[in-house]
């Protein structure tokens, strides 16, 4: 795990705090989003395809703060869109560090080389670049060629310069477990910090509903993927998260864990689904009906989800707030390389051959969402 010490400590003495004090929910990370517009129109994307009044909305600095000040999760992500598009991205950054947050920028990179000079490397500020995988899987996912190498320029400078940097990936159905596995080494060799991975979300706006991976198609995806790992590589993540999609553990979704806020306000039930707006965190925590939520309720909006903001919440509460826990997620840093037959036969067989081309994301206007079995 590629998480420095600082962070670490910062968060599980935040967990620990909650849990002695009996506070069943509480935040994580804050999903903050200052503006949706974007230089990229990403087929599996529902944040660019709002009406263009509302794309050119931002969110203020001082909005930005509030929110922060309000949730006080140690945490925060900044997604968008495209956060560098927004043109006092660089005073959003410094307000959050001086109030000692970890921030995750998460950016496509484009714009990192021309706007790098808006900030000062801090053990507090890391660029989460977003990368599908390797250079013809990532420029098909992005409906945009060329943007692997401008990203990776963009990587290289921020990494020259001393910033933390980590790539984030996101996973659809048809992704190869091997062209994957051969990203990881590209992108480590890179010099950055570790690697984060999810699976996709069908978000209702995405053009594409046809490509998002169910939950029983993930564990193997995933344990094709992160078993029998090469040493070399870092993640940015719970090991148990990591776990988690792999098939060997089982968690319930933590909505609240990741509350977003943008420009419309606080987003319920979390950054993935809009079920409506609350004017203030408070009310975000106390008027959602959380039960409504997750695999476990039966909603079908939460059927197939095992994203990162939902599921890697709980690991951590699981890693820093049981025994238990603690220890896995000691034992899998440490020793555990995941040795899987199984998991090697699966990178050869015949359900994930014939993926060398670009299938991650196939425009279709008859595509329909469709349910999966939860469980393997």
């Amino acid at each position: 795990m590629a998480v420095p010490i600082s962070q670490m400590w910062t968060v599980a003495s935040y967990v620990l705090k909650k849990r002695l004090s009996g506070q069943k929910r509480y935040p994580l990370v804050l999903m903050l989003e200052p503006l949706f517009r974007c230089n990229l129109a990403c087929a599996g994307c529902g944040k660019i395809q709002y009406p263009a009044h509302i794309l050119k909305k931002e969110l203020s600095p001082e909005e930005c703060f509030r929110a922060v000040d309000e949730c006080g999760a140690p945490m925060v992500s900044i997604p968008g869109g495209e956060p560098l598009m927004h043109p006092q991205i660089g005073e959003i950054v410094e307000g959050l560090v001086a109030r000692k947050k970890y921030i995750y920028l998460c950016t496509n990179a484009l714009l990192l080389k021309e706007k790098i000079g808006l900030f000062k490397p801090s053990k507090y500020l890391t660029f989460s670049v977003h990368l599908d995988g390797q250079r013809e899987h990532h420029d098909f996912s992005v409906c945009r060629e060329g943007g692997y190498d401008k990203a990776v320029e963009g990587i290289r400078e921020a990494v020259k310069r001393g910033f933390r940097v980590t790539p984030n990936a996101t996973l659809f159905d048809g992704a190869d477990p091997n062209s994957v596995r051969a990203f990881f080494d590209e992108v480590m060799a890179l010099g950055v910090e570790g690697i984060v991975i999810s699976p996709g979300y069908s978000y209702d706006k995405a053009p594409d509903q046809k490509h998002f991976l169910g939950r029983a198609r993930t564990r193997r995806l995933f344990r094709a993927i992160l078993s029998n790992r090469e040493k070399h590589w870092k993640f940015n993540m719970s090991p148990l998260f990591l776990e988690f999609l792999m098939g060997k553990r089982n968690y319930q979704c933590t909505p609240w864990g990741n509350p977003a806020y943008n420009i419309f306000g606080w987003q319920k039930p979390c950054y993935l689904l809009q079920d409506g707006y609350a004017s203030t965190f408070s009310e975000l925590m106390e008027t959602t009906v959380w039960e409504e939520y997750g695999t476990e309720s039966g909603n079908p909006k939460c059927a197939n989800c095992m994203v990162s903001c939902g599921y890697e919440p709980s690991a951590v509460n699981d890693m820093f707030g049981t025994w238990r826990g603690f220890f896995s997620a000691v034992r899998a840093t440490l020793f555990d390389k995941y040795q899987d037959r199984g998991a090697r036969d699966l990178l050869n067989s015949a359900q994930f051959a014939g993926h060398s081309s670009p299938s991650l994301v196939q425009i279709s206007g008859d595509a329909k969402p469709q349910m999966e079995e939860t469980r393997v």
